[in-house]
């Protein structure tokens, strides 16, 4: 009958245990959810970012193409003038 006390103390540092890692464990599944929604934001930021610069982009070639067309127009009438 010695076996029977002192299995009451290991079953409660085992309880203690489990609970100590059940906690861990929680914590850990709290930052990896905060972590999933900040790269998700982030992802989203750099979507919004690449888009920007798309229409960035797009806003530069045109304005290449009519400062070209305006720069022909005055030569051309710069010549003219000049004739």
């Amino acid at each position: 009958m010695s076996g029977g006390p002192a299995a009451g103390p290991p079953n409660l540092t085992s309880n203690r245990r489990l609970q100590q890692t059940q906690a861990q464990v929680d914590e850990v599944v709290d930052i990896m959810r905060v972590n999933v929604d900040k790269v998700l934001e982030r992802d989203q930021k750099l979507s919004e970012l690449d888009d920007r610069a798309d229409a960035l982009q797009a806003g530069a070639s045109q304005f290449e193409s009519s400062a070209a067309k305006l720069k022909n127009k005055y030569w051309w009438k710069n010549c003219k003038v000049g004739s």
